[in-house]
């Protein structure tokens, strides 16, 4: 390939970069992102949960059993996630993309984050919050900022729970060390 070529295709990759960046930034300026996991919700304000031309999306009620006072809840089955506020106060919902790696149900605490970091599958990943150790498998939340889905390799056992990358954001300001992670079924 000439040195001519690659300049353009150089210039063409960055002026598509830039036009996605413009994109999201439009996206983010105007509402909901549209990288955000369907499900994805604030509360409050119920004015959050509302989408212009949609009705407003139900507010996936806090499983039983999740344990009191603040504390994320994982639930595995929902693929849902839950921070809670203290009285029981639900701050966020979202669904999230499990690793192949389930926790445990029971009651965990945020044990280390990361803002950048390579996930077990290769992916680069941002605002990863890790809270429990299966066998050799870290298991954590975090939020793709590569390619989500990793070339294709040997079968790979990955603890990491994506999140859209809003969500990711709400859930590192959210769980500092030692906030409390309840896994339900």
């Amino acid at each position: 390939m000439s040195s001519g070529a690659a300049v353009g295709w150089i210039t063409a990759g960055a002026l598509g970069l830039l036009w996605v960046l413009a994109a999201q930034a439009s996206d983010s300026a105007a509402g909901p992102s549209a990288g955000a996991l369907p499900g994805s919700v604030s509360a409050p304000p119920a004015e959050a949960m509302k989408r212009p031309g949609r009705p407003a999306e139900s507010h996936p009620a806090l499983p039983d059993a999740s344990g009191t006072g603040p504390r994320v809840v994982y639930g595995i089955s929902a693929r849902r996630v839950w921070l809670v506020r203290e009285g029981a106060e639900v701050a966020r919902t979202f669904r999230v993309k499990p690793g192949t790696v389930d926790p445990i149900p029971g009651e965990y605490a945020v044990r280390t984050r990361s803002n950048t970091a390579v996930g077990s599958d290769g992916v680069p990943v941002e605002h990863v919050v890790r809270f429990a150790v299966l066998g050799e498998t870290v298991i954590g939340f975090s939020a793709a900022v590569g390619d989500p889905k990793p070339p294709r390799t040997e079968a790979r056992r990955t603890g990491g729970i994506r999140q859209a990358r809003p969500d990711g954001e709400a859930m590192w300001r959210f769980a500092g060390i030692g906030v409390k992670v309840v896994v339900v079924p």
